[in-house]
């Protein structure tokens, strides 16, 4: 842990003016990556290339009314080693400042994670082998939505620890795929078993677990479950499952998990819808994403300090507004409800953006 300083307004806004000139930078040095006409493209040879790309996020949360601010860097590097290897690395920075009790400005930690560093073999087009640090596929969220840039509404569901731990990765191996079963039903799966590990940064549980998937490209649905099994302290299992439908005449996502273990179970379901084919006048309206989220959980027999305290049911609301495909303003409202005071509400706002560059020269991504 880094302790920040308190952060005066007039501070806050310079740091504010600061990071919206080196977006400015960014978005100019990467704008020549899609320049490449179709004649450059077909001359060349694709060969894969490094890749380092990056999200970031800026995003205040109005929690019972207590602002916090959150800003986020999630760096990621990926290094292909011929063509059957690939170095993969995530790592997390970012903080929490909120005022102090009594006193003026904001303060807080940097809390730093390396969400993932692992080497991954592929075997074939079925199998691929993961050495290192690795993401906890449990549920879909954790693995494929967590990210500030891809995930519709920036808090966290409420059963999220579940079968991810503090940290939501493991260190040990993994083992992953997918197959066609037939021509309307593909499989995908994920085995791993992780070491338990209290290093800074790279904390862990040991565990086994899988997850398993089949995918009905027709409707575009697909339907799994997670299991995962604790080798340390209470030794106790983690049951999970969880949908997500994209209708292929709609531009419509519809995602639900559930989870359940001796520390609590609940669900969480949400749909985003974007504007894009309502007969609207305005190109503007367009660009608007409406986001809603159902969740509710429930205590367990064994408390987890990741977890709420008390039952708790939740439901948010949101609007996201897409300048570009890599830039967004995020924005949404949510009312928590739980027993012993735990009635408030949740206003979040903010930005985020991701950018990817290719490290080298002469090659394409």
């Amino acid at each position: 842990m880094v302790k920040l300083p308190v952060l005066s307004f007039s501070l806050a806004s310079t740091l504010v003016r600061l990071a919206a000139v080196v977006l400015w930078l960014t978005l100019c040095l990467a704008s020549p990556l899609y320049a490449q006409t179709d004649e450059q493209l077909s001359s060349e040879a694709i060969k894969p290339v490094p890749l380092f790309t990056m999200g970031t996020g800026f995003v205040t949360t109005f929690q019972g009314g207590t602002p916090h601010l959150g800003p986020l860097i999630n760096p990621v590097l990926l290094v292909p080693v011929g063509s059957n290897w690939l170095l993969e690395a995530r790592d997390d920075l970012e903080s929490d400042l909120a005022p102090p009790p009594g006193g003026r400005g904001f303060e807080g930690d940097l809390q730093t994670n390396v969400d993932y560093l692992q080497l991954d073999y592929i075997l074939n087009r079925y199998v691929t082998v993961t050495a290192g640090r690795f993401l906890t596929p449990f549920g879909i969220y954790n693995e494929r939505l967590y990210p500030v840039w891809i995930r519709n509404l920036q808090t966290d569901p409420l059963i999220l620890p579940i079968g991810t731990g503090v940290s939501g990765a493991g260190n040990g191996a993994m083992m992953r795929g997918g197959f066609a079963a037939t021509s309307r039903i593909e499989i995908n799966y994920a085995a791993y078993f992780s070491v338990n590990s209290t290093a800074e940064n790279f904390q862990s549980e040991r565990e086994f677990g899988f997850r398993g998937g089949i995918f009905l490209p027709g409707p575009r649905l697909e339907l799994g479950g997670s299991f995962q099994h604790l080798l340390q302290d209470y030794r106790k299992n983690a049951l999970g499952a969880h949908c997500e439908w994209q209708p292929r005449r709609l531009p419509l996502d519809v995602r639900a998990e559930y989870a359940r273990s001796l520390t609590g179970s609940g669900y969480w379901v949400e749909g985003a819808y974007r504007l894009s084919q309502l007969p609207l006048g305005s190109d503007a309206l367009r660009r608007v994403q409406a986001v809603a989220r159902l969740q509710q959980f429930y205590t367990g027999q064994l408390a987890d300090d990741a977890l709420p305290a008390t039952p708790t049911n939740m439901f948010e609301g949101g609007l996201n507004y897409y300048f570009r495909d890599d830039i967004r303003f995020v924005s949404s409202y949510g009312r928590q409800f739980a027993p012993d005071g735990g009635n408030m509400n949740v206003w979040t706002v903010g930005l985020t953006y991701r950018v990817a560059l290719p490290v080298g020269h002469g090659d394409i991504q």
